[in-house]
């Protein structure tokens, strides 16, 4: 059974920093990547940032790039997100999410085995 617990969302002003962070219970999984999506209202669910387990190579998405970290803690798999100059449209639901399978880009939700709820970030202006 995998458990992943998101935490960190909230109600923030547009400019400020934001930190969410997301632990997944695992007993038998071994995950290589990591990742964080979102999904805003009406919109098709976005990759955020992923960060590979071996090496800890990163990838962002274009709308966050620059403004977003995504580290992990490869010992108690958890895995973070720090994203700063928040905007009224970084508003949505961020889904943390892993996997073990390599032969999918990881920059696409096919490449992940387990998602968490999600945790609501708002953005006001």
């Amino acid at each position: 059974q995998v458990q992943l617990v998101e935490s960190g969302g909230g109600l923030v002003q547009a400019g400020e920093t934001l930190r969410l962070s997301c632990a997944a219970s695992i007993r038998t999984f071994s995950p290589s990547h990591m990742a964080w999506f979102r999904q805003a209202p009406g919109k098709e669910r976005e990759f955020v940032a992923a960060i590979r387990g071996e090496g800890g190579t990163t990838f962002y998405g274009d709308s966050v790039k620059g403004r977003a970290t995504i580290s992990r803690v490869n010992a108690n798999n958890t895995v973070y997100l720090q994203m700063g100059s928040l905007r009224p449209d970084d508003t949505a639901v961020y889904y943390c999410a892993i996997g073990s399978a390599t032969r999918y880009n990881i920059l696409t939700e096919r490449a992940y085995d387990y998602w968490g709820q999600g945790t609501q970030v708002t953005v006001s202006s």
